[in-house]
């Protein structure tokens, strides 16, 4: 398998479902993506601000796969890097698999560690009728399976850019699986 790699990052100023896409991002350790609407050390997410504006924010950075859009693209629906609202879009690197508290070092010097998988809103069957469904699966056993990304936090800042390497570091067994965030 190749190298995983960054194949493009996105950011908004606002809460809109989809992020642009943008030539670089900046990473701030403890915070986030520089202006994005979603930076912040406590939560920043509309519905969980107010549940509890007070709760750390483990949602600074949202990654995505990007086997996904071939897969929603297939499915017939017209997706693309950034309109499901993630910062970085990732190829050759299986998300949703990384245990609990795998650290990503993003191009030189950003690390970002995982802190669990992104669950699907409402907001996807806004954006598109019938996304959600697609964005959710069953596994053998029948337990659901959340295929809309992860989120992680900022451990160290750093700029991110389309064709950025990415390294995976794994934390010490035993290793846990990812729950939403």
């Amino acid at each position: 398998m190749s190298q995983p790699r960054v194949v493009a990052v996105h950011a908004s100023t606002s809460h809109s479902f989809s992020k642009f896409t943008e030539e670089a991002i900046t990473l701030l350790e403890g915070l986030g993506v520089q202006g994005d609407t979603h930076a912040g050390v406590t939560v920043q997410h509309r519905s969980r601000v107010a549940r509890d504006a007070s709760q750390p924010n483990l949602r600074q950075v949202h990654l995505l796969h990007a086997e996904l859009f071939d897969e929603l693209v297939a499915g017939g629906f017209a997706v693309f890097p950034g309109d499901l609202g993630e910062n970085i879009t990732t190829r050759g690197l299986d998300v949703l698999a990384l245990p609990t508290g795998t650290r990503l070092r993003i191009g030189a010097d950003a690390i970002v560690e995982i802190t669990g998988l992104r669950n699907p809103c409402s907001q996807i069957d806004k954006f598109q009728l019938g996304l959600t469904a697609a964005v959710l699966d069953r596994d053998a056993q029948g337990n659901l399976i959340r295929k809309a990304g992860v989120m992680g936090i900022v451990l160290q800042g750093g700029e991110v850019r389309t064709g950025d390497a990415i390294e995976v570091m794994l934390p010490a067994l035993p290793h846990v699986a990812l729950i939403p965030v």
